[in-house]
């Protein structure tokens, strides 16, 4: 059980550090995701796919 936990809290880590690293990327560009409960969560759960719909959302509504 403790186990599970353990993998919970690194992958959450790893994608708002991955998020992180995408906003200091494309920070000059001004196409910035913010990083909070909702945007992390779904890097949790979906990974790189859900990094991408983030982006293509991002660029179809602005």
């Amino acid at each position: 059980m403790l186990k599970k936990l353990f993998h919970l809290i690194r992958r959450v880590v790893v994608s708002a550090f991955v998020l992180y690293g995408y906003n200091l990327i494309v920070g000059p560009l001004n196409m910035m995701i913010p990083i909070n409960i909702i945007t992390v969560g779904l890097l949790t759960i979906f990974g790189v796919p859900a990094l991408v719909s983030l982006i293509v959302i991002l660029v179809l509504v602005y």
